[in-house]
């Protein structure tokens, strides 16, 4: 394996890695406090009760399932489909970032860690299948 094949299967760890810790952290200071909320509101539907908390964990199941992609991209993927592979989830890893570096002002170490998975991903795809 080249150092930029490792380079992708590093940043689909560290994203796989955050998207677990996120999870966990979504579940226990959003999810569980807005379905308590949701259960109490009699203006709130039952679709909607149940609907919340898969939105709020979608980003979750997102970043996990583009960590894995990055993994299988770096170990059995021609270059063309390391490229795709690594734009997309690439794209997604930089949204999450900048998002949660805007709404946290910067003190959550969760954009530090998307961030450094996507200048992994950028120097991955910067080997072109060659040697690195």
């Amino acid at each position: 394996m080249y150092a930029h094949d490792i380079a992708l299967a590093a940043a689909g760890v560290i994203g796989s890695a955050t998207a677990l810790v996120h999870g966990v952290l979504t579940q226990r200071l959003m999810v569980r406090p807005i379905a308590a909320a949701l259960r109490n509101d009699k203006h709130t539907g039952r679709a909607i009760a149940r609907l919340v908390p898969m939105l709020l964990h979608f980003s979750t199941a997102a970043w996990f399932a583009g960590g894995l992609a990055l993994i299988a991209a770096a170990s059995w993927f021609n270059p063309d489909a390391k490229l795709a592979t690594g734009v997309l989830v690439g794209a997604m890893f930089l949204y999450g970032a900048l998002g949660n570096f805007w709404a946290t002002n910067g003190k959550h170490p969760g954009w530090m860690l998307m961030a450094m998975a996507v200048v992994l991903i950028g120097y991955g795809l910067s080997g072109g299948g060659t040697a690195g």
